[in-house]
């Protein structure tokens, strides 16, 4: 017997959809907010959550995240009464089940319904992550880590072509090689070539060889870094850095796994399995003419997203740690011991540049304190702490002069108008107008009123927002 949870604030839907869960043989339970809801969730064991998007104390995509953290987290069926592309999308990522639009019916429900309980009943019967699995330098161990390393698993099973994207400095070669090492090619040999760095005039014979005399300077022939990747993997990094006439030629060795080096008149043939990665938005480069839609199609067999570091701050500890006995290592001193205070300022910072980017930081500070058996604040490089004091002062100066939430005086207010206690839902809406106006302001001021951004951040829609930003005139800010 499953476990159904239904978070809704419409009662009579939630009634509706505990009478089907029991009909079928299933046990039910439901609420009527997202503060409930999540309660509920950690406390007993569910197998699947029906979850609104409209619920009175939260949107539900914002608490997504928060159902999907258990171990044997429960799988998410998102309901909705409006039809936005954007949050179907945002509901996805986050690890949803599926997203269903209202008026729901029976069948709409049973379906996906039957196909989640069917797949948590052999996911029951397998690790997420196997034993044997290789990590290959990869810390962490927060959702997001976990999320990325579990599809990294289930991609190494098979030999498809995979796109691992994600912002410049998150490690996409360090999946692509724990990919490597975890599939049945990992005997075979594991070839980069970095799309960004080579010379378009040269990535062509970089890629398939050529033969002598090809061209100018061409005074010897070259076997070509594919062939090299005979029997392994090819991991092509910034792919979106490939010019379009390259890519039509890498889509037909994909597809013939045969190609022509450069000034040849034969052609050769290998074996392997292309893993590419980029942090650019190929989509976009698609509907601009600047990469081949064919291509995507083929390359995007398996698509892993890797998170940015200021989504994995829970890693952090663990991260730093890592990184520092690596360098250390390499420098053959003794390990040295992250102050707690360090680890306070690397939690205050966003990390544009990611592992790489606290990779370059750590190693600055060993260096700057080399004889010293632990790293303190002040060995972080200057500009970091510089930074971190600039943007620690404007936040607070912010604080002080922005609004407060609505307070005693002003929930008093709220209730009694010419002495009398208003109506329970006109002082509801006066509250929530200015909790609300209170939050989309501060909103758009983090994002710089880029709606996009927000967006992602508040998990609602784009028309949402845009009709926002009229209700409250928010266009100035």
């Amino acid at each position: 017997m499953a476990k159904v949870l239904i978070i809704d604030d419409d009662k009579p839907t939630c009634e509706a959809l505990l009478e089907l869960v029991h009909n079928i043989g299933h046990d039910s339970d439901y609420a009527l907010t997202a503060a409930d809801g999540v309660r509920k969730a950690e406390d007993g064991d569910f197998d699947v959550v029906f979850l609104d998007i409209r619920l009175p104390d939260a949107n539900g995509l914002s608490v997504l995240p928060t159902l999907r953290q258990r171990p044997l987290p429960p799988e998410v069926i998102i309901l909705t009464g409006l039809g936005d592309p954007d949050g179907a999308e945002l509901a996805i990522r986050n690890g949803a089940w599926d997203y269903l639009q209202k008026p729901l019916s029976p069948k709409k429900i049973l379906l996906p319904l039957q196909r989640v309980l069917k797949y948590r009943d052999t996911l029951r019967k397998h690790t997420r992550l196997p034993e044997t699995f290789d990590r290959c330098g990869i810390a962490g161990n927060s959702r997001a880590t976990s999320m990325a390393l579990e599809k990294l698993a289930t991609a190494a099973r098979s030999d498809a072509s995979v796109l691992i994207t994600g912002e410049t400095g998150t490690g996409k070669e360090l999946f692509a090689k724990a990919l490597h090492h975890n599939s049945r090619r990992s005997t075979g040999p594991f070839i980069v070539v970095d799309c960004a760095s080579i010379p378009a005039t040269l990535l062509e014979s970089t890629l398939f060889g050529h033969v002598k005399g090809a061209f100018t300077g061409a005074d010897r022939a070259s076997e070509g870094l594919v062939l090299k990747a005979n029997k392994g993997t090819l991991f092509l990094d910034e792919i979106g850095e490939m010019s379009l006439d390259l890519q039509k030629r890498l889509l037909r060795v994909l597809q013939e796994r045969r190609y022509r080096p450069v000034g040849a008149g034969h052609e050769v043939e290998s074996d392997f399995r292309l893993v590419v990665a980029t942090h650019r938005d190929l989509g976009r480069m698609v509907d601009d003419g600047l990469f081949r839609q064919d291509l995507l199609y083929r390359l995007g067999a398996m698509a892993l997203e890797l998170p940015p570091l200021r989504c994995r701050r829970d890693d952090l500890q663990e991260l730093s740690e890592s990184i520092v006995n690596r360098i250390c290592d390499g420098y053959g001193i003794p390990h040295k011991k992250l102050n707690c205070e360090v680890m306070e300022l690397f939690k205050a910072y966003d990390w544009p540049g990611n592992v790489r980017e606290l990779g370059n930081v750590l190693e600055s500070s060993i260096a700057a304190a080399y004889d010293m058996s632990e790293l303190y604040a002040h060995n972080l490089p200057e500009q970091l702490r510089i930074r971190l004091l600039k943007e620690s002062m404007s936040r607070n100066a912010s604080s002080d002069c922005a609004p407060d939430a609505p307070g005693e005086r002003e929930i008093d207010e709220a209730i009694e108008s010419g002495g009398e206690i208003l109506p329970y839902k006109i002082f509801r809406q006066e509250i929530l107008s200015k909790a609300e106006e209170r939050y989309f302001t501060r909103l758009f001021e983090t994002c710089d009123g880029d709606v996009k951004r927000a967006s992602k951040l508040s998990g609602l829609g784009k028309s949402r927002l845009y009709s926002q930003i009229k209700k409250y005139g928010l266009e100035k800010a």
